[in-house]
């Protein structure tokens, strides 16, 4: 089992890069053309398909055998994303509580919590897509 959390740290540090690098090209080429807000909404989608991107690739490696532990590596995921999202917020970017909020409140417009259910549930769909890749089709 601790081999299975060190693992799932270890991709979620891989996340977290690649999603660092998602930011800082989403800072860069979208907010000039479609506004902060608008480019911030775009990007639960497109940070999304990174996650799942990166759960597929990895999702075997982690070895977590059960829905059950999949799950469980998920929700590391997100615990561990919220952390450090918070405390890169708050803490570097010095943005206020309002601010951070405002990404996951779905009535001002955030969809990070959606993102975040998403990464909750993307070592499961990935584990799931590589056993039906995996599954010889009937006729052959």
């Amino acid at each position: 089992m601790l081999r299975v959390v060190l693992r799932a740290v270890l991709v979620w540090l891989v996340i977290i890069g690649v999603e660092t690098v998602h930011g800082v090209l989403r800072t860069l080429l979208l907010v000039p053309l479609v506004g902060d807000f608008p480019a911030r909404r775009v990007s639960v989608l497109t940070g999304s398909l990174l996650i799942f991107g990166v759960a597929r690739a990895f999702v075997r490696w982690i070895g977590a055998g059960t829905r059950l532990r999949l799950l469980g590596v998920g929700l590391l995921w997100v615990l561990l994303t919220v952390v450090f999202e918070i405390g890169l917020g708050r803490y570097v970017l010095g943005l206020s509580w309002d601010r951070i909020a405002e990404d996951y409140d779905v009535t001002r417009g955030g969809l990070l919590g959606f993102g975040l259910l998403f990464m909750a549930a993307a070592p499961t769909l990935a584990a799931m897509l590589r056993r039906s890749a995996q599954r010889p089709v009937r006729g052959e």
